[in-house]
């Protein structure tokens, strides 16, 4: 405690001087607690004193065990080793005697498996001249396991003498055994009736034998089985192609035939099994010596027929042996339209009498399962499914390019046939030759899918990308084309394409195909992509042929659009040809807005309830970023426009923005994107009505005017508004001259859709040439910023993913060296 606080403490402990009677006590317990603490200091000091002392005697005592310890252990280790010597020294003599009696009998009994060794070996050379198979397959099992024992005796005279015996006698029963078994099917088995049971005890001989007797016996049993076979089918007669079915018919009468005798090979040899697998590779081989010595390109009716046989008699044998079929991975409705072209009705009646010999085979698969169950070969390792067929592929051609030509027949007479109108009932709007065209595919597919799953296979997908770019290019031409001209052909667009309803609604039902063909070819290449063989399943896509689709898409609602614009213009020509400077009055609506509010109301709820709403969506942007700048650029063509011209043209303004803003609510769609389509509407028409506005505005104030409803304007659009005005040349120019000193409102810039941030902010687009405007509403991009620019007023439809695959491709098409999407792209 500091001064202070000591003082505290005592200050308080005496606050008082009658307190001080009390110093006394205080002093004497201090000095009591003072004691007691000195003493317990000091009882600790010594028992630490004592603690000290008695560690060190404690460890010393340790120290002397541990020795004593030590020296008792390296005493009870040296009596040991005395016992040790003293034990080998007593059983010296006992481990002789052991040794000894060890050596006796092991040469008694080695003696005594010799005496059987002989005479074993003696029995089964009078079993093996006698051919008595039965007993000489034990006899060879005993003596094998009695040489077995002999191992380490191989270089003694008698052993090797008796080995060598033994050797000669499983020479002369192999023999034997060959020379019996090549009168099997000759005949005598029917004279003999014993034959057939000597032959079968003879199998068992062979399996006691060495394992390479059993393989060349059945490998010269197999070949000479093939051996009239061959010599069949390598004739002139038979070596042809139209007579493969009946080498599979020879084999299988011969398997029914021979199937008693057959039963004396046991089954785990698996005869059968491997007499086919030596048929398929001998007929592979003379069926790719067949066709590689054809001069001319095989008939694909014989062809077809060929490995149809083929394929069935492979789906047998990995039925008999082991594995299903492949018919099960088969549809059961395969159809063939042309039935006009001969070999495509021989593939169909190739298909309908597999089928029937499918369905019969699955009717009985239980049955037949149990009958072959004793020769099937679980995991033999060996698939039978191609080992045969395989040879047809390289020469598959001539069968794609047949599927080639009735798929394009099939498309022209879909083409002809069409009536570019939907089927009654129909929900999808869709043309029905777009959807025929899938089942007459599909039906391919599994034609094609029957016969093989390779390169041929991948050839057949070949040819539908190319049949799918064709009907693509078919949709295409059917689009409404515009007219011819200098024009044209110099900007390389078609010019005006004026369009009837029913051209309005074919473009409709084109986008609907379209979109229906782009979604089932993804369909196709994934179906595709499943059952192909996995080296091909990479290559399996459909990205080109969708996007053909999607460019007949794009160009069909430009198209589309492309009339609208033309009927517009019609009206936008007659609204030109209105005195508007001689106006005496403000009336009703002029006819010009009659006549399009007719042309809309009348096109576009059919158009609402064709389109999809993401295509009708796009086509409303295009239309909006069309109508409204043209309405405005429109005013300027007109000559002069008087106070009472402007006024009642102002009242056509709201009329046609009126009519414009109801477009969504006529087609019976209320996208997502309706509210940013009515803003941008109501920005370009707004600056319709600024423009008549400043028309209107007094001379004196006209300038003032100009810059705050028109900030965008140029200093030519202003000369404009005073020539529409009707002022003279004279009075233009002061004018002029003080609207230029102080320059116009702000730098001009395209006119774009506002997205939802700049949906309010109005803004005025620039005043350009009719043709550019046109080449603008037809989709002609020249430059990657124009691109943007595009995109930017077609952006209120991009929240849909459809709507951005369009634009993606409205700036990929742009540089394509060709295609039916190219012309809309010209820089």
């Amino acid at each position: 405690m500091d001064r202070s606080s000591t003082l505290e403490y005592i200050n308080q402990m005496f606050p008082t001087e009658a307190s001080l009677s009390g110093v006394e006590p205080l002093m004497q317990k201090i000095h009591s607690e003072i004691r007691r603490i000195d003493a317990e200091i000091l009882a600790a000091v010594r028992q630490q004193s004592n603690s000290g002392t008695k560690a060190k005697e404690d460890l010393a005592a340790a120290t002397s065990a541990v020795q004593e310890l030590m020296y008792k252990i390296r005493e009870i280790k040296t009596k040991a080793e005395q016992s040790e010597t003293m034990v080998q020294e007593i059983c010296r003599d006992i481990k002789k005697l052991d040794f000894a009696k060890k050596h006796i009998t092991t040469t008694i009994t080695a003696l005594h498996r010799l005496t059987m060794l002989v005479s074993a070996i003696d029995q089964l050379q009078v079993m093996a001249s006698k051919r008595q198979y039965k007993e000489a397959s034990a006899q060879l099992e005993a003596v094998n396991q009695l040489c077995s024992h002999f191992e380490a005796y191989r270089d003694i005279p008698k052993i090797t003498e008796l080995r060598e015996k033994f050797k000669n006698i499983k020479q002369i029963l192999k023999s034997h055994v060959f020379s019996d078994f090549s009168s099997l099917g000759t005949g005598k088995e029917s004279e003999e009736t014993n034959l057939l049971q000597q032959l079968s005890n003879a199998c068992l001989v062979v399996d006691a034998l060495e394992p390479s007797v059993r393989e060349e016996l059945v490998n010269t049993f197999c070949s000479r089985e093939l051996t009239s076979y061959e010599q069949i089918f390598e004739g002139a007669e038979l070596a042809k192609l139209d007579k493969t079915e009946r080498r599979y018919a020879w084999i299988k009468r011969r398997m029914r035939t021979n199937e008693d005798i057959w039963k004396i090979f046991p089954t785990t040899w698996h005869v059968p099994y491997r007499l086919c697998i030596l048929f398929c590779k001998k007929t592979r081989k003379q069926l790719e010596e067949i066709l590689g010595s054809l001069k001319e390109k095989p008939d694909v009716g014989t062809l077809l027929l060929a490995l149809q046989r083929t394929l069935e008699f492979e789906d047998e044998l990995a039925e008999k042996f082991g594995g299903g079929t492949r018919g099960k991975d088969i549809d059961n409705d395969i159809e063939d339209g042309d039935k006009g072209e001969n070999n495509s009705q021989i593939v169909l009646d190739i298909k309908k009498k597999y089928e029937k010999k499918l369905a019969a085979h699955q009717g009985a698969g239980t049955e037949e399962k149990d009958i072959n169950k004793d020769l099937s070969v679980p995991g033999a390792g060996f698939n039978f499914r191609g080992i045969v067929s395989s040879c047809f592929e390289p020469h598959l051609t001539v069968y794609i390019e047949l599927e080639e030509r009735t798929l394009m027949e099939h498309l022209e007479k879909l083409i002809m046939e069409e009536t570019w109108d939907t089927e009654e009932g129909s929900q999808n709007n869709v043309l029905s030759s777009s959807m025929q065209l899938f089942l007459i595919i599909k039906r391919s597919l599994k034609r094609c899918n029957a016969l093989t799953k390779s390169q041929t296979l991948f050839n057949l997908f070949k040819v539908f990308q190319r049949v799918l770019k064709v009907y693509a290019a078919k949709l295409f031409a059917k689009l409404p084309k515009g007219g011819s001209g200098i024009v044209a052909a110099a900007t390389g667009i078609d010019g005006q394409i004026k369009t009837s309803d029913r051209d309005e609604t074919i473009i409709c039902y084109i986008v609907n195909s379209a979109e229906y063909c782009h979604n089932t070819s993804g369909e196709l290449a994934e179906s595709i992509s499943k059952i192909i063989d996995p080296q091909f399943t990479d290559s399996v896509e459909m990205s080109e042929v969708q996007d053909e689709f999607s460019a007949v898409i794009t160009k069909a609602l430009v198209t589309l659009v492309n009339g609208f614009e033309t009927k517009f213009d019609i009206e936008m020509a007659a609204m030109t040809r209105i005195p508007w400077n001689t106006l005496e009055s403000v009336g009703d609506q002029s006819g010009y807005v009659n006549n399009i509010n007719m042309m809309l109301s009348n096109s576009i709820p059919a158009l609402g309830s064709l389109l999809s709403p993401i295509y009708f969506q796009f086509f409303l942007d295009k239309l909006a970023s069309s109508l409204g700048p043209r309405f405005f650029s429109n005013i300027f063509k007109c000559r002069q426009i008087s106070e009472t011209g402007a006024q009642q043209m102002l009242l056509d303004t709201q009329a046609i923005k009126t009519i414009l803003l109801d477009i969504p609510s006529l087609g019976r769609q209320q996208t997502s994107s309706a509210a940013n389509y009515s803003k941008f509407v109501s920005r370009e028409m707004s600056k319709a009505e600024a423009l008549l506005k400043v028309i209107l505005s007094p001379i004196d104030s006209v300038a003032d005017t100009y810059r705050a409803l028109l900030p965008e304007g140029t200093p030519m659009e202003f000369q404009r508004v005073l020539e529409l005005k009707g002022l003279k040349k004279a009075d233009q120019q002061s004018i002029l001259d003080d609207f230029n000193k102080l320059g116009p409102g702000i730098t001009q810039a395209p006119s774009a859709p506002p997205s939802a941030a700049s949906a309010s902010v109005p803004t005025a687009p620039p005043v350009v040439p009719p043709a550019l405007l046109n080449a603008a509403s037809a989709g002609l991009i020249a430059s990657g910023e124009d691109v943007l620019t595009r995109a930017a007023a077609l952006g209120r439809g991009a929240a849909s993913t459809g709507f951005k695959r369009f634009l993606a491709l409205t700036e990929a098409a742009k540089d394509r060296k060709d295609g039916p999407f190219r012309k809309l792209f010209n820089a």
